[in-house]
């Protein structure tokens, strides 16, 4: 959405307005705990009441309606969790309640996260009636030995079986992998993987490196001794090798973790890395919209039930409600723009921080090979830079 389109509809112009406006829907539930997952995910041992949560959906969507008036969404994620757990009139009850809210693109990317098992990828019809044009497959391994160690419940083959169904249901789809997962994955390994990967691929893949993330089965095994990754050195070695052998098939990194053919990037998370608007509902879900009083930061009660029973209480069920400061959004904004390939524009840091970079901090990157100057003044992350990111965000930023 351009500039003056977010005018003419009414919503309040921000540096960041052409980066378009998103919905996040989180939906929590997992058939079992992975290890290495930080996510807000939740088992149970009932399956939840969906017509009841489609009916919070609906009262948390409205609230953020009134907040953010007027905006016309250019991306639905359904996130988790594991959304594909639920039904297709499920799904297609959240759309219409966003098409009642706001103004929907006609081009407009609906995306919705999915396990790999077969009675999952039998709804693939389902989500595709009720309005889903994109699927993203938490594949995560193509060996059945590492699969078992990420905690998964899908085989190698099943995974696959599940991709040609995605690409039969779907034109846009993608998958995403996790390498770096133990000391036992060397160079040759990963890259005889992500050729085979590759081989499946249409358009787009997330390749995450593993990290051992806080509050999870992975760090406490870690801690005891119980579980060994691969050192910097290694991983920087398997960083390099998935840059090339991507490339070399025509699907090159645009963010850290994620490699698309061009024109074929998640435009869901543009928004987020381009400094866009999102609403986010559902427990655990964050946002950030541009209200009448600022730039909002946003984020919801992360525990399901208790975030049904405020919703239909109070309407909504935010824990977070924070006005972000000039600071905390050029902070933002380096974090999540340098994460892209293309960069960000010191002119939109400038316009929301009220400062300029300092030149010779970016002249210092910039010889130490972690920055570059793109053509029209943008800056971006060698891919040097990009294994350092935190430092090079904490340089700009301080």
């Amino acid at each position: 959405m351009s500039g003056a389109a977010a005018l003419a509809e009414g919503a309040i112009l921000h540096p960041t307005s052409d980066a378009g406006f998103a919905v996040y829907v989180h939906w929590p539930f997992c058939l079992a705990k992975c290890p290495y997952c930080d996510f807000n995910s939740h088992v149970r041992l009932q399956p939840p009441d969906q017509a009841r949560y489609v009916a919070a959906f609906r009262r948390e969507l409205s609230h953020r309606a009134q907040l953010a008036p007027g905006r016309t969404v250019s991306s639905i994620f359904f996130g988790g969790g594991t959304p594909s757990l639920m039904e297709g009139r499920t799904v297609g009850a959240i759309l219409d309640a966003i098409g009642e809210f706001w103004a929907i693109d006609p081009n407009c990317e609906v995306s919705l996260e999915a396990n790999p098992t077969s009675v999952e990828a039998g709804r693939f019809a389902d989500f595709r009636a009720a309005g889903v044009n994109r699927v993203s497959l938490g594949v995560q391994a193509l060996n059945d030995a590492d699969l078992k160690a990420l905690g998964r419940m899908h085989s190698a083959q099943e995974a696959l079986d599940a991709v040609a169904i995605a690409r039969k249901y779907f034109e846009r789809y993608s998958f995403d992998l996790i390498y770096a997962r133990s000391v036992g994955q060397t160079p040759s390994l990963w890259r005889a993987e992500l050729e085979l990967a590759i081989s499946h691929a249409a358009e787009h893949l997330s390749l995450y490196q593993l990290t051992i993330e806080p509050d999870t089965m992975f760090e406490r095994l870690f801690k005891a001794g119980k579980l060994a990754i691969p050192d910097y050195e290694a991983g920087a070695v398997l960083y390099e090798i998935t840059q090339e052998i991507t490339a070399k098939h025509g699907l090159p990194v645009y963010e850290i973790s994620n490699h698309a053919r061009p024109g074929a990037e998640c435009r869901h998370n543009l928004v987020y890395w381009r400094y866009g608007e999102y609403a986010g509902v559902g427990p655990g879900a964050h946002g950030r919209l541009v209200t009448a009083e600022g730039r909002m930061a946003h984020s919801t009660e992360k525990r399901p039930e208790t975030w049904l029973d405020r919703v239909e209480a109070e309407g909504h069920a935010l824990v977070e409600d924070e006005r972000l400061n000039a600071e905390a959004q050029g902070d933002e904004y380096l974090l999540m723009g340098l994460r892209l390939v293309e960069g960000i524009d010191p002119a939109v840091f400038k316009a929301l921080s009220g400062r300029a970079l300092s030149e010779p901090r970016v002249a210092s990157l910039i010889l130490d090979r972690l920055l570059t100057r793109k053509p029209g003044g943008k800056l971006a992350c060698t891919p040097d830079g990009a294994l350092v990111l935190d430092a090079v965000v904490a340089d700009l930023a301080a």
